[in-house]
């Protein structure tokens, strides 16, 4: 008779220890938090007023985990309105009930409700983040997400001993009105949403502006030690410069994703990205406090914007003190784009062993998508605020203007209920123009409201080419796509030329993200292959393009295998 010979008891205890601590090594951590949202009262630039926070904090909670964990968010809506929460830069692997968007993947936590999110982390490794995804309600709840490497594995860039402290930097905005009074207004005449009253980091704008002396952020450091600044633009409408006085940034990450190392004196971070930087602290400073300072970059000069200077101190707690104020940092003019294009223009995927990239280069599918602020019809009887002759203000993708449907679109998917969006979003712009340079027609003016998707088989890889437009205004666009991080392999200005602009395209090290600046008057291509099935959104971070309606939704069909299907749908979530 064969038989399997019998190992030494001692060996097999030996086995048994390896291989338990191997599973344990590799094993997932489940990690749960509770989020309680609820209005707070905050006073600010010497006024008071009711914010809709996480927690009673602004920003609100930090969540931490590792490569690959599970987070289990149980929200409590305790306030006035509905609300819903996305997970700022996780794929959600067959997960979309999960993601967040109002009526894109759920219905809205209603108040006195609560739900409870899923968070299934993958790839992401580095500064992502959460935020409300209904309404402007993202203003006052928004926080960092901190993914670390998985244990027994370093950063790329430094050890783990080596690095003092991580700094989570949140740049905000701060409104001394009601946002929500402010979008039932632009709901009832379609008017501009006014920009905010300051700039904040961290929750305050800082001690530059009224009633904030002793309030700015405060951060305590030591001589010649290096911390991480894990800085998110979590602002509403706004490119922010951010510069630390007399100190240089080594930017390290992105979007989750990590990048070769560039050194710069300011770096520039649109509305939805997030920049993981190193911070190496003097060792015989000339002050003992630096400031932080962040401003606006304007992309189109035409537009209102909030010209003040958000600050935070960076303060030498072992340095002698010294006579004078902070130094300020030397920031750029509001409209250096040239310091902005050629920051963006730094952004390398890291591309190593252990950090490899993988562009797609045998594309399936090609879309040119325009990105244009434009106007639908005023209604009979209505007085509408937008520009031209009683107009109401809209935003379009290949001028198809995206309205919200009644109910979520991964249900009406999920179970093939009729009538809720249309699967005819087009490929490419429904006309030809000179897309940035129009002479001011109005010609190209009007858009039509509609629901319509983009449907992509499992595994189709797709190129897109956001084109800029001045229809009303040339402007930069951060583009988020949800469920998916993708590679930017071009960017320039003008109109992409299809025959000319590949050639230039980067394949070998192009950044790996979740949100692309698209420059403004000018282009940004990504690749990215659709395996990941589920219903995931579109959309403009600046969010009132959003609310105008400068968004889609894309459908990815599941494929034939176990792995290529999504999770059930949860019994629990919120119903319309």
């Amino acid at each position: 008779m064969v038989g399997v010979a019998k190992m030494p008891s001692m060996v097999w205890l030996l086995v048994a220890v390896f291989m338990l601590g191997a599973a344990v090594g590799l094993a997932q951590n489940t990690l749960h938090y509770d989020f309680f949202v609820k209005e707070t009262t905050y006073s600010k630039l010497c006024k008071s007023k009711s914010l809709l926070t996480v927690n009673d904090m602004f920003p609100g909670p930090t969540i931490t985990a590792r490569k690959g964990d599970i987070v289990i968010v149980n929200v409590h809506n305790q306030g006035p309105k509905n609300i819903t929460i996305h997970w700022h830069g996780v794929d959600q692997p067959r997960n979309p009930w999960y993601d967040g968007p109002e009526f894109i993947t759920q219905c809205p936590i209603q108040p006195g409700t609560n739900f409870t999110y899923e968070i299934l982390l993958s790839e992401e490794e580095g500064t992502i983040w959460w935020h409300a995804h209904s309404g402007l309600d993202r203003a006052g709840v928004h926080g960092a997400f901190i993914v670390h490497p998985k244990r027994g594995t370093e950063y790329p860039f430094i050890k783990s001993t080596e690095l003092h402290k991580e700094i989570p930097i949140i740049l905000g905005e701060w409104w001394t009105s009601d946002l929500n009074l402010q979008l039932e207004e632009y709901l009832k005449t379609g008017g501009e949403i006014h920009n905010s009253n300051a700039h904040t980091i961290n929750g305050e704008p800082g001690d530059m502006m009224p009633c904030g002396r002793g309030h700015a952020f405060k951060e305590d450091v030591l001589t010649n030690k290096t911390y991480l600044l894990r800085i998110i633009n979590a602002g509403l409408d706004n490119d922010m410069f951010f510069a630390v006085a007399d100190h240089l940034l080594t930017v390290v990450g992105t979007d989750g994703r990590y990048l070769k190392e560039f050194t710069v004196q300011t770096l520039m971070i649109s509305p939805g990205q997030t920049m993981d930087v190193l911070l190496k602290t003097k060792e015989f400073p000339t002050y003992r406090r630096y400031y932080m300072g962040s401003r606006t970059y304007l992309s189109n000069p035409r537009l209102a914007f909030q010209n003040g200077t958000a600050t935070a101190i960076l303060e030498y707690k072992d340095a002698p003190r010294a006579r004078g104020g902070p130094l300020l940092p030397n920031l750029p003019n509001n409209t250096d784009h040239e310091t902005a294009i050629q920051y963006t223009a730094q952004l390398r995927s890291l591309a190593s062993t252990a950090h490899p990239v993988a562009v797609p280069e045998v594309i399936n599918e090609r879309m040119v998508i325009t990105l244009a602020v434009n106007t639908l019809p005023c209604a009979i009887g209505e007085m509408c605020r937008g520009p031209g002759n009683n107009s109401r203000l809209a935003a379009s993708l290949n001028n198809a203007s995206f309205e919200d449907p009644h109910t979520d679109i991964l249900d009406a998917y999920y179970y093939s209920t009729k009538g809720i969006y249309e699967t005819d979003f087009p490929n490419v712009p429904p006309f030809l123009f000179n897309f940035t340079n129009t002479n001011g027609s109005r010609r190209y003016w009007p858009t039509k409201r509609s629901t319509k998707v983009k449907v992509l088989e499992y595994g189709t890889v797709l190129e897109i080419v956001f084109q800029d437009t001045d229809i009303l205004g040339a402007e930069n666009h951060p583009m988020h796509l949800h469920g998916f991080a993708f590679y930017v392999v071009g960017r320039g200005l003008g109109n992409f030329n299809a025959t000319t602009d590949p050639a230039k395209y980067n394949l070998i090290d192009p950044p790996y993200q979740n949100t692309v600046t698209v420059p403004t008057a000018g282009w940004a291509a990504m690749r990215f292959k659709a395996e990941n099935p589920g219903v995931w959104f579109m959309h403009c971070h600046f969010d009132r393009h959003t609310v105008f309606g400068m968004s889609t939704t894309f459908i990815v069909k599941e494929g034939t295998t176990p792995e290529s299907k999504m999770r059930p749908r949860p019994a629990s979530m919120p119903k319309c």
